[in-house]
């Protein structure tokens, strides 16, 4: 699936990725990313690749997954490779295979990122259909678990002490009104974060989550204020410029995330230098939540 728009999140492009700083914690180790025909999942593979790492991409949307592995191929270093390989992260036999295609041509996963999502409609709780609502469960829910069972089946068959983050949202922590789904979904996801932590600890495996907000600027940035508008919710104003000023405002910092910021901090996660992190849950939003 395509990655997660947080509330409020997303971005056009990758340039903060491009001019991040980076260091070497990831030299010659196996990162996946889901979600990475996105704009958070594309911006890490970027990120990886320029850490010394190999990079496995995964997204259910062929063409943009491709663009990504293009642009990702550009920042690899000498000896290190990219794979990338669509994926329907709601089909457990699906994402076994592809995980057994991984280990079998890289030898391993170290690395997790467990980033696609679906964001759903916006409507009111007494507007929202009961089908999209279960599609955002089982793509955010049920997808997501199924990548991390698969992945962190690998690293205990292994012996690999690896880490794992999956994208939350401070929507989950906000219950943000016309994205119910969304909320409850990111919930859940933080809540598997931390049960799935004490799970995998015997195996030194850490698992912990991220939950963004407000990311742009960029299309979701613009798109999700659009939708607010559009909402019909007494919460939001009709106006999508106003909307985005009254979200910016909310925010103690008094301005957006940038993707980078996203970037590293899930970069910090899952690498040794939060060795005694595991099943947190690290918010990223300016003090919002």
């Amino acid at each position: 699936m395509a990655t997660a728009a947080m509330e409020g999140a997303g971005a056009g492009g990758t340039s903060a990725a491009e001019t991040a700083e980076v260091d070497f914690l990831f030299d010659g180790k196996v990162v996946m990313v889901t979600g990475a025909g996105g704009n958070f999942g594309r911006a890490g593979g970027v990120y990886f690749a320029k850490s010394g790492a190999d990079v496995v991409l995964c997204d259910v949307a062929e063409g943009p997954l491709k663009e990504a592995e293009e642009e990702v191929k550009t920042y690899v270093k000498e000896g290190r490779r990219v794979m990338a390989i669509t994926c329907d992260i709601t089909d457990a036999e699906k994402v076994k295979e592809v995980v057994d295609n991984v280990v079998g041509t890289l030898g391993r996963i170290d690395h997790l990122w467990n980033n696609a999502g679906y964001q759903g409609l916006m409507k009111p709780t007494h507007e929202y259909p009961v089908e999209d609502f279960a599609r955002v469960m089982n793509i955010n829910v049920v997808g997501s678990f199924c990548v991390l069972q698969a992945v962190a089946k690998s690293m205990i068959d292994k012996g690999i002490h690896g880490t794992i983050v999956n994208t939350a949202s401070v929507a989950a922590l906000r219950g943000t009104p016309t994205m119910s789904a969304y909320a409850s979904s990111k919930a859940a996801i933080i809540t598997l974060t931390i049960s799935t932590a004490k799970d995998l600890a015997p195996y030194n495996i850490r698992v912990n989550a991220v939950s963004p907000a407000l990311i742009g600027p960029g299309h979701m940035w613009t798109r999700q204020n659009t939708l607010h508008a559009e909402s019909g919710s007494p919460y939001f104003s009709r106006d999508a410029d106003e909307v985005a000023a009254a979200k910016v405002n909310s925010v103690p910092m008094k301005r957006l995330g940038t993707i980078d910021e996203v970037v590293q901090s899930v970069a910090f996660l899952l690498s040794r230098a939060s060795s005694y992190t595991t099943g947190t849950n690290l918010v990223i939003a300016g003090g919002l939540a």
